[in-house]
């Protein structure tokens, strides 16, 4: 290239990056002179952060006023931000430091609390709360090796009455990252503590409060420079439920105790729930569930042990069942004998019998599969049936009802839905129907059969690949093939005909409470509840009223009648008195009340319910399900228990049920004298009456 050439390019670039340089300055000169306020203004709000400063939950009362959950003071730990330069030393130190405290805190579990909280470095990473006095101590003599280490005081949640009612009060803990992306409020942070379950959970909104905050300038990578001001939080609500401090504790004391005992003959016998309800407003009295759950455990990372406690591993073992779930609402049972005033209700109010149609038991069904009865009991009415639980006489009831009679009165009393209780995750039960089954059956055998098509696939081009090149071999292959298909395509036919069409033996199952039936013991106390105030079916609900921290009451809970039921007041009535037998000379259950005074008769009905568990002993091992209300003249509140492998309702959960009535209507004071509590003996279960409800089905009528 030619130097006049060079020389002229190199004044063209001049001339450019004058031009720039021009364009630049004057730029400059625009935003320093009209933009000045507004980028002074972005660049401030760049640099500072709100650090949330934790509100108090509101408190939590039984309906008497007495405390079920509050707040109290406590050291939390925490770690602030250090940069990249020496904060693994510091998380190496605090790991060693806490492991004595906490085996399950290590090193790696504070670097992925720090990985989560990354976007956010100007905010202290909460790492334990509630850290005892010792090691508040020892930090403070390690403070040297540990910078960036802070201990706070702050309010946490507290449970003074430990495991009482501890599955309706559920548990927080901290939330998850999930929980925290769902959150369109932005009301939470990630070292914020949320419901989990029971009431923390269903009444999180007004329980949680308003955090305060700390305002904070950071710098350019989000380290905190200075704090500028700071907002103060607003408490939560405080929730009264509907609870009664004396019934919770007697209903878990006796739960505890009938438990402890009958393990001695029945060592399954480790799970068991309840609900007292009053029939008239709906209002949950008491509730409880087992194994027990401790709301303080959930304080911090749950140990070894306790997770183990709560959610074991594998496969269910009725041995360690967890103690996770509240089985009153989350687990469905089968009914058992408690079923059948459902099915005395149905052929009455069908007008297929009246109470004292007679039904002649001779020790068996006598239509196929000839279920057999508790007993031979000869010729038996409605009132004898039910005082006796015959099976022969509420199979023919069921037969002559007939299975649509039977679900629509199990529908109109609320058995197989929600109740809509005021508590998270509720299970819907099962009420089976001709629908279900077909439904249910249909999938199962035709994947089963496909399956088995695909065996037979494999099976014969296998042999094909043998026989290959063998013309005559492949033609029988072939005959073979299609032999065994058309067998398997005539008994998929047999199977699928029978098993999702309904049958006789459907019905006779579900009118004693057996076959798919599967009902929550929430369910159970909503149906006999609704049967004691003559077929108004309640919305049970457990929290009676919110009051805000100044003393406002906000909201209060009344009564709701869902419906009111499609069976008619008379044969109601007749259901009352047939189920009063059950508790009078020659019932099942007239051992449990036969101190009673007249005044406060108990109306019952007791259950002994196959299991429906694989690999159970289906003549061995049977649930133990107990209904109840009283006074039967003005039922005031009802009573619903199950304890698994409790063998029968009135030999195991029916003693929980006697002590509520006692207490509740002042027969024995429960509370008064501890020990007498402990050391009083169960009859035994020999002397009980309690084979009247033992039912043996062939199990291969019941899969399930």
């Amino acid at each position: 290239m030619k130097p006049k050439t060079i020389k002229t390019r190199l004044k063209v670039y001049s001339y450019i990056v004058i031009a720039l340089l021009a364009i630049l300055c004057v730029r400059l000169a625009v935003v320093q002179l009209f933009h000045q306020q507004a980028y002074q203004t972005q660049a401030k709000e760049n640099r500072i952060r709100l650090v949330a400063v934790k509100a108090p939950r509101g408190e939590i009362y039984a309906r008497d006023g007495d405390i079920l959950a509050n707040n109290e003071l406590v050291y939390t730990l925490s770690l602030s931000y250090l940069g990249l330069n020496g904060q693994d030393n510091v998380v190496d130190n605090l790991a060693k430091l806490l492991q004595s405290y906490y085996p399950e805190i290590d090193k790696s579990y504070i670097e992925e609390k720090i990985n989560l909280q990354k976007y956010r470095l100007f905010e202290p990473l909460i790492i334990v709360r509630d850290i005892p006095w010792e090691l508040v101590v020892e930090i403070e003599e390690n403070r040297q090796t540990l910078p960036g280490v802070t201990i706070t005081v702050e309010p946490l949640r507290a449970y003074p009455e430990a495991t009482l009612a501890g599955h309706v009060l559920g548990y927080i803990h901290s939330i998850s990252a999930k929980e925290l992306a769902n959150n369109e409020e932005s009301k939470y942070s990630i070292n914020s503590l949320i419901g989990k379950s029971g009431i923390e959970k269903q009444y999180e909104k007004e329980l949680r409060g308003k955090d305060g905050a700390r305002r904070v300038e950071v710098d350019a990578n989000g380290r905190p420079v200075r704090e500028l001001m700071t907002l103060e939080p607003s408490p939560g609500n405080d929730l009264y439920l509907t609870l009664d401090m004396e019934l919770q504790k007697v209903l878990e004391k006796s739960m505890d105790q009938v438990l402890n005992q009958i393990q001695e003959r029945y060592p399954k016998a480790k799970v068991g729930s309840a609900v007292v309800i009053n029939v008239k407003t709906g209002e949950v009295l008491a509730m409880c569930s087992r194994p027990a759950l401790n709301p303080d455990d959930w304080k911090g990372k749950l140990s070894n042990e306790k997770a183990s406690y709560y959610y074991p591993p594998g496969n269910y073992d009725p041995m360690n069942p967890g103690a996770e779930i509240n089985r009153a609402l989350q687990e469905a049972y089968p009914p058992g004998s408690t079923f059948k005033p459902i099915t005395g209700m149905a052929a009455l109010d069908g007008g297929s019998v009246d109470p004292l149609s007679l039904v002649n038991c001779g020790g068996a069904y006598w239509i196929k599969p000839n279920i057999k009865c508790t007993g031979v009991h000869g010729n038996v009415n409605y009132y004898a049936g039910m005082a006796r639980s015959c099976n022969t006489y509420f199979q023919e009831m069921g037969r002559r009802a007939g299975k649509d009679n039977i679900i629509h009165v199990a529908r109109e009393f609320g058995l197989g839905s929600k109740t809509g209780i005021d508590l998270p995750d509720e299970s819907q039960g099962l009420l089976p129907t001709p629908q279900w089954k077909k439904e249910v059956n249909a999938t199962i055998l035709n994947n089963r059969y496909a399956a088995t098509l695909k065996r037979l696939d494999e099976k014969y081009n296998a042999l094909e690949q043998e026989a290959k090149g063998n013309q005559e071999q492949l033609e029988k292959l072939k005959r073979q093939k299609q032999q065994e298909k058309n067998q398997i395509d005539a008994e998929h036919d047999i199977d699928y005909r029978w098993n999702t069409n309904w049958q006789d033996y459907d019905t006779f199952n579900m009118s004693i409470g057996q076959g798919y039936n599967d009902y929550t013991v929430m369910q159970l106390a909503n149906y006999v509840a609704t049967i004691a105030n003559g077929g108004y079916l309640m919305r049970p609900h457990i929290m009676k009223s919110v009051v805000s921290h100044e003393g406002k009451t906000l909201k209060t809970v009344k009564p709701e009648v869902i419906d009111e039921v499609d069976v008619s007041p008379a044969t109601i009535a007749e259901t009352r008195r047939a189920m009063l037998a059950v508790a009078q000379p020659g019932g099942t259950a007239h051992f449990l009340f036969a101190h009673f005074p007249a005044e406060f008769q108990v109306v019952a009905k007791t259950g002994t319910a196959e299991t429906g568990r694989q690999g159970d002993n289906p003549k061995k091992d049977y649930h133990g399900v107990f209904i109840a209300f009283a006074p039967f003249a003005d039922p005031e509140i009802a009573f619903a228990g199950v304890i698994e492998y409790g063998y029968s309702g009135g030999g195991s959960v029916g003693y929980v049920a006697r002590d509520i009535f006692e207490h509740y209507f002042g027969i024995k004071d429960h509370l008064a004298d501890e020990k007498a509590l402990e050391d009083e003996e169960i009859p035994s279960t020999n002397q009980s009456n309690e084979n009247q409800d033992v039912v043996e089905t062939d199990p291969t009528v019941r899969p399930r």
